[in-house]
């Protein structure tokens, strides 16, 4: 169209140049008058593409086409509309027919029993005023999902921070829980498990209000990667208030995710603290730990990622993922043992095929097996003094089905070994009395159903079940939750829920330990 765009003006010029030597007395012939008319609207049409490319250099943005939007039809001269009132505005060479405006009934006769055409009689020139008047039609007209670009740019200026080729979006949860539950668990705010009747942390029910699940981050988009075919930049740094701390109300800082990455359709590579590959799937709980040592494993470590989408059709998707982990001790070591990291890294791996078409009103199925391996080395200070290595290492399988929009189903199962550091066997990884790492298997699974676009259920059952001859006595040897909750999204920001929770621990040689978990949450975004 914009190849065209000056042949068109310089014809119009032309022409409307050639019928304006006519001289004001001389009458032309209603071929004449067709043709001014057609030129008439076309000059208009003009007019209206000149102001949507104006308004296209200088920025980018949405626009109405120009047949259909509101600057188009108030172009139109009048003899193209039912609407006296909104006259096209005048342009220099503009000719008046003697059909310009909406006739009367007896104009209209008259026209027809005449044979002589209308005198000529030039307008005057486009003043301000006239364009102002069409500005003020287009801005009348109803806008729908059309924005001015003052709007979009005071928009974009509440939400982001700019420095250089940096975008910084910051967002985050204002989190507020209440809990009841009939028995101690270990944490009480969010629970691991429950204490056994006979632990001396066990003090019957208990009631916990806690805020410092609130979060904050930053999203950061930069510029394009040339050498990476152009793929986009960015990184994220999230923290919550979750962190060690004496006293529940002072809440530490607790670091969440802060990484850098750069990604595409076919790829992604990533350096820093995020989500392990593994069993990447998480229940819809409101409480904070997702059901962590009761058969939900995967955690957030430092690590080097690198990902790979390959579309191998519409209805099959495979997506390859590997990492470099950092290693983590997370059994509490008795005294006289000194856990540190081994002389290599924890190696993740993850294989998923999806299945299904896949964009907006489709329900996919995504199948994947993940793993990982790594070594943990602790040193007994203590007779028989020695240096021992503990394998870690895991094989899983996840799956999730959504069925419609409204009902679907996901789970976890995993079997490995010193799983302590990615919250399984109940956070026991390293039985230091046999110097041996703790087998465990478990997992979940969950159901989901959306009864209204606001109101929503999930429920489930986890757990988790380590090999009691590896566990030394007092631990923990069976650990299993059945939940269930309905959430209501008030707003897209606001969010309320109340979820109850049947829990079971069972211990070696100690009493089993049972309790109700009622939480109610309110959650708001920004």
């Amino acid at each position: 169209m914009w190849k065209t765009f000056p042949l068109t003006v310089v014809v119009i010029l032309f022409l409307s140049t050639t019928l304006l030597t006519v001289s004001p007395g001389q009458r032309l012939s209603a071929a004449d008058q067709d043709l001014i008319q057609r030129l008439n609207q076309l000059e208009a049409e003009t007019q209206a593409l000149r102001g949507e490319v104006n308004r296209m250099q200088q920025d980018i943005v949405r626009l109405p086409s120009v047949g259909s939007s509101a600057a188009s039809n108030s172009v139109i001269l009048a003899s193209n509309t039912t609407d006296s009132t909104a006259p096209a505005p005048p342009v220099p060479w503009a000719v008046p027919l003697s059909t310009a405006s909406q006739p009367s009934p007896s104009q209209t006769a008259a026209s027809n029993n005449s044979t002589e055409p209308s005198p000529i009689t030039p307008l005057p020139p486009v003043s301000q005023t006239a364009i102002s008047e069409t500005d003020k039609l287009q801005s009348a007209a109803p806008q729908e999902d059309y924005y001015t670009l003052d709007q979009i740019k005071g928009e974009m200026k509440k939400l982001v921070w700019k420095k250089g080729d940096f975008t910084v979006t910051p967002y985050g949860y204002l989190w507020g829980a209440t809990t009841y539950e009939t028995e101690r668990s270990n944490n009480g705010d969010y629970t691991y498990y429950v204490y056994s009747a006979q632990a001396p942390e066990q003090v019957g029910p208990t009631f916990h209000v806690d805020a410092k699940s609130t979060r904050i981050g930053f999203d950061v988009l930069g510029p394009r990667i040339a050498c990476l075919n152009c793929a986009q930049s960015g990184g994220k740094v999230e923290f919550d208030f979750q962190g060690a701390s004496a006293q529940e109300n002072k809440g530490t800082v607790l670091l969440r995710h802060a990484y850098w990455e750069v990604k595409d359709d076919e790829f992604r590579l990533l350096a820093g603290q995020t989500w392990d590959i593994v069993s990447p799937l998480y229940p819809n709980t409101i409480m904070y730990t997702v059901y962590w040592g009761a058969g939900n494993i995967g955690y957030r470590r430092a690590q080097f990622r690198a990902e790979r989408y390959v579309a191998c059709s519409d209805d099959l998707l495979l997506t390859m993922q590997g990492s470099l982990d950092g290693n983590i001790i997370a059994d509490t070591t008795p005294t006289g043992v000194i856990g540190d990291q081994s002389s290599w890294p924890i190696v993740e791996g993850r294989t998923a095929l999806t299945f299904g078409p896949r964009g907006k009103d489709c329900y996919p199925i995504t199948l994947g097996f993940s793993g990982h391996i790594g070594e943990q080395r602790f040193k007994y200070t203590a007779a028989p003094a020695e240096e021992m290595y503990a394998r870690t290492w895991s094989c899983n399988v996840d799956l999730k089905a959504p069925v419609n929009d409204r009902l679907g189903f996901q789970g976890e199962y995993q079997i490995g070994e010193d799983l302590s550091a990615f919250q399984g066997g109940i956070l026991q990884g390293y039985n230091f009395t046999l110097r041996k790492s703790i087998y465990d298997t478990g997992g979940w699974v969950e159901v989901w159903y959306y009864w209204t676009p606001k109101w929503h259920s999930h429920v489930g059952y986890c757990i988790d079940s380590p090999l009691v001859s590896d566990i030394p006595a007092g631990g923990r040897t069976y650990n299993a939750v059945y939940f269930g909750n309905l959430l209501y999204d008030v707003t897209k920001q606001f969010t309320c829920g109340l979820e109850v929770g049947e829990w079971r621990t069972l211990y070696k040689g100690l009493a089993p330990g049972e309790s109700t978990r009622i939480e109610f949450m309110a959650r708001y975004g920004f």
